[in-house]
């Protein structure tokens, strides 16, 4: 059954509710609540006003509530440090798919309570722009999406960039925060239509057969992640193909509260997949990871994709969870002595509980010093949007990481997911530093080519 202060479409479990012992132990562990110190904005807050709407006792509609629920990261660090197990990722997102279901007219609403209208049930014009162009219009339509990164490489190639950065055009317009978190984009997309793509290829007819999940933001912006993925992949024996008709994962819709399109992404991405004939599914993006693992989840009650969810989801890697599998075989070759520090993407070490899989890859690369950070599963800041829809914390959060980062003394910042490549990067340039942000598969494949050389 439903909670009562909630629609009874994909509501919040009222069991995952009470799950909620009120211990305490996720209040150091959670990012906004450090920054913040207000318990509303602690795993524990959030979940007694979750169960304040199920109970009846708020409306879901209450600017408050919105507040409080949009400014957590979903970083799921209260899942690690949890005695209780509560599945608060599950819970943040369904109840934001509550509180989209209220915006968009779709959730009933007690006319009898009380309503503040204050202008605060709706969206700022900020996020409702946000959520229009990057949700609705790109992150569904691969594309637009390719449209807008060419364009974005043109901008930087043809030196639109460092005009619009040194005449302070982008201050003006309150777009150089935003701005400064574009990386400089390869001058080719990966591309999972590629004719070459369409076939496995391996040396072996016995290599195990996998699949690349190409991600949306990592073939865009980071493409050639995946060509080091793919390479990395065939050096160590397995057969890899990109199959087309992939498409964005859903993870950032899921995480904002628009869990009908995460579905249909869901299911667009498993009728992309021949499950039955592959051994594994790769992926080298962190929330992307994740969200594929909860495909099972998010479908339960779809009564033509439950099972195939299922079937999807058991064969989901994350790269170096599967390397570590294989196992790895280590490169032959060493380049120069690094010293790289590993930040822990949230969605794998808190969501897909992978955190020594990374450091072994690193470590069986040749010439490589890994030194930890302090706090190294500690958030970035990055959040999938948070960092375009709440810039303040995002920007008080990567701080702390930064501080964290600079102890290290590292010549290489090494970190799985391209949301925190691109917050780490800023960060980097903030700082003024010279250390590079590199996937740890990047620093892998750069190894194993220097056995070519």
């Amino acid at each position: 059954m439903p909670a009562s202060g909630f629609s009874p479409i994909d509501p919040p479990d009222p069991e995952a509710i009470v799950q909620c012992i009120r211990c305490g132990m996720c209040l150091p562990h959670c990012p906004t609540y450090a920054v913040l110190s207000i318990e509303q904005d602690s795993p524990r807050g959030r979940i007694a006003l979750i169960k304040a709407v199920s109970d009846g006792r708020l409306e879901v509609t209450d600017p408050d509530f919105h507040t409080h629920m949009y400014r957590c990261l979903d970083c799921r660090a209260c899942e690690t440090a949890c005695p209780a197990g509560v599945r608060f990722g599950y819970l943040m997102e369904t109840t934001r798919g509550q509180i989209q279901q209220a915006r968009n007219g779709t959730a009933p609403v007690d006319p009898t309570a009380p309503r503040r209208v204050d202008g605060g049930e709706r969206p700022s014009t900020k996020e409702s722009l946000t959520r229009s162009l990057v949700l609705g219009q790109l992150f569904t339509q691969p594309g637009r999406l390719n449209v807008v990164g060419g364009l974005m490489r043109l901008y930087q190639q043809t030196g639109a960039q460092s005009l619009a950065r040194r005449t302070g055009l982008l201050k003006l317009m309150g777009l150089d925060k935003t701005e400064a978190l574009l990386p400089t984009l390869s001058d080719s997309f990966y591309t999972p239509s590629g004719e070459e793509r369409r076939t496995f290829r391996s040396a072996s007819p016995s290599a195990p057969q996998v699949a690349l999940f190409a991600g949306c933001v990592q073939r865009l912006m980071f493409a050639d992640v995946n060509r080091a993925t793919e390479r990395v992949l065939l050096r160590n024996g397995c057969a890899v193909v990109a199959p087309t008709g992939q498409t964005c994962c859903g993870a950032i819709h899921a995480h904002t509260g628009e869990r009908g399109e995460a579905k249909a992404m869901a299911r667009r991405n498993i009728d992309a997949f021949d499950v039955a004939s592959l051994d594994a599914i790769i992926i080298n993006a962190a929330g992307c990871g994740a969200m594929l693992k909860e495909y099972a989840e998010l479908l339960h009650d779809d009564p033509l994709y439950a099972d195939k969810a299922q079937a999807f989801v058991a064969k989901v890697k994350d790269v170096h969870e599967f390397l570590a599998d294989l196992p790895l075989d280590p490169p032959t070759s060493a380049p120069r002595p690094m010293r790289v520090t590993y930040q822990d993407a949230c969605h794998l070490a808190h969501a897909q509980r992978i955190k020594a899989a990374p450091r072994a890859v690193l470590q069986a690369i040749p010439g490589v010093e890994l030194v930890e950070m302090p706090q190294a599963d500690w958030c970035c800041g990055s959040a999938g949007i948070y960092n375009l829809t709440q810039p303040q914390l995002s920007a008080a959060i990567l701080d702390g990481k930064m501080d964290n980062v600079v102890t290290t003394h590292a010549e290489v910042l090494a970190a799985p997911n391209p949301g925190c490549l691109l917050q780490l990067q800023s960060g980097v340039r903030q700082r003024g530093l010279t250390m590079r942000v590199a996937h740890p598969i990047e620093l892998l494949d750069e190894a194993y080519q220097l056995e070519t050389k």
